[in-house]
């Protein structure tokens, strides 16, 4: 936590502004220009050849210019005060001393240098300036910097960081600008630096790509130059430090009770689930709710690249993935992962999100005795969510016939919760479908429940109605042994909430 005290966060700017560094660009060419034209008449027609007329230029759809941002003089003294301020902190630090202090005392004691170094470089700022001054050098010292703002605002869900002065956020599903910002790509770089290597990874231009996890579990994924043209891309999927609760959920109308005691009932019952749907549609966060209902003696192994999963239980192993080294060496998939889980005595192996072979251990790991476990994947459909898994499995390498490969998919998956984002940001359940076997080569499935969307408001909003479509579970009586016992009127064929 402490890494960002030896070094000067705050680097060196251009003399030269973007406007000077242009005017001084255009200049040579306009010189040359005017030479070639004070050259033209001393040529002699005579000794230049006839050459055929040039094709006119298609010409292009001029591009639209980006709104530019005048800088505020104010703000550019504000900055000015905050890295002369922060440069004489750090040579103030003693490092011997810092290191054994505890963190609260050495934040408290360090913000009382910062106010004494804020009275003495300049008295005239008025209580507000100060106290905003104090804090942001101490979120360069001890925090993320500018993005310290960002994640205390609990009603933003994403962060997306298109280079230093570029930064939109997500609040209530749609995306607008923020008016945060980095000094430069330096500074962002150091910051994304200091992220990655709290959790054992790295981040340069033999490794421009990483994910990562922030300390509230959030996600965190980075790229950098030269893969990213306009400097360092950051994308932050919000979490929080506390998980949704089921009744959360209910509240914002993600499902019904109906759709609930169904999802419960299978979790208690040891059902494996699949749970299918498409980027920022809340699989995480259903996974995370669904954990609630696991037992709470069973010994739950959860396996991820980024560890981000929030599970509410005492009794859970986490293992994460590890990157390759510099040299290409070391790395450990979710493969070799899944295979130790299952010398690991779990009760349930629950998987973040299978991407490639890990699927075919996974789905054997269902067919051996663990059952309960759980795992997302990215499809827009159910059906395109066993077609998908059918895809990874094939990145194993094994040619297996077809129709060997369906029936432990069928015999394997019980249920499959797809969950989408809907227009205008909602997120909802929209369907809730049952894997009943095998007719032929064809996968048989049934949907339970379903979410139909009927059209959007004013705001731009999708609404609709969730369904009841009248048909029965076959796992009804595994439901019934383990103790759950669903009301037949719960799957009647009829409307159970209108959104």
């Amino acid at each position: 936590m402490l890494r960002g005290f030896g070094r000067a966060p705050f680097g060196p700017k251009s003399p030269l502004g973007a406007g000077a560094g242009a005017a001084l660009a255009e200049e040579p060419t306009v010189d040359a220009a005017a030479k070639d034209a004070a050259r033209e008449p001393a040529r002699s027609e005579g000794s230049r050849p006839e050459q055929p007329p040039a094709p006119a230029p298609v010409s292009q759809p001029p591009r639209a210019p980006e709104p530019s941002r005048e800088p505020d003089p104010a703000q550019e003294q504000f900055e000015q005060l905050k890295r002369h301020i922060h440069t004489r902190l750090v040579d103030r630090l003693d490092m011997n001393r810092v290191g054994e202090m505890d963190p609260k005392t050495l934040r408290n004691e360090i913000r009382g240098v910062v106010e004494l170094l804020c009275d003495t470089e300049n008295p005239l700022l008025n209580r507000s300036e100060r106290q905003r001054l104090v804090n942001e050098i101490l979120d360069e010292t001890f925090g993320f910097g500018p993005l310290e703002l960002l994640l205390k605002d609990d009603k933003i869900g994403d962060i997306m960081i298109n280079g230093p002065k570029k930064i939109y956020v997500e609040k209530a599903g749609r995306i607008q600008r923020s008016e945060v910002v980095f000094r430069d790509s330096e500074h962002l770089l150091q910051i994304i630096d200091r992220i990655v290597s709290r959790v054992g990874r790295r981040v340069d231009e033999t490794s421009p790509m990483v994910d990562a996890r922030l300390p509230d579990g959030s996600r965190f994924n980075a790229i950098i130059p030269p893969l990213a043209l306009d400097g360092p891309v950051v994308t932050i999927r919000m979490f929080g430090s506390k998980p949704l609760s089921k009744d959360d959920l209910i509240r914002f109308k993600a499902f019904t009770p109906e759709m609930l005691e169904l999802m419960e009932g299978a979790m208690k019952a040891r059902l494996n689930i699949i749970i299918s749907g498409g980027t920022g549609s809340g699989k995480t966060t259903l996974l995370n709710t669904l954990s609630s209902f696991i037992q709470p003696d069973h010994r739950v192994i959860t396996i991820e690249d980024a560890a981000e999963l929030q599970l509410q239980q005492d009794h859970v192993v986490r293992l994460e993935t590890r990157p390759p080294n510099i040299e290409g060496r070391g790395a450990v998939t979710a493969t070799d992962l899944v295979k130790n889980a299952l010398r690991m005595r779990p009760d349930r192996i629950i998987i973040g999100e299978c991407r490639g072979a890990e699927t075919l251990d996974m789905i054997q790991a269902m067919n051996t005795g663990h059952e309960g476990s759980m795992t997302t994947v990215h499809a827009n459909t159910p059906r395109d969510a066993m077609s998908r898994l059918e895809t990874m499995i094939s990145m194993a390498g094994l040619e297996l016939p077809i129709r060997a490969l369906r029936s432990q998919f069928a015999s394997a998956v019980d249920l499959i919760i797809q969950a989408s984002r809907l227009q205008g940001g909602p997120r909802k359940v929209t369907s809730i479908s049952e894997v009943i076997g095998m007719e032929g080569d064809t996968i048989i499935m049934q949907e339970i429940f379903a979410f139909r969307q009927i059209g959007v408001d004013a705001d731009g909003r999708a609404h609709g109605e969730f369904l009841s479509t009248g048909i029965r579970p076959t796992f009804m009586e595994r439901l019934e042994a383990a103790g759950c016992k669903l009301s037949p009127d719960l799957f009647r064929q009829r409307v159970l909430l209108k959104d």
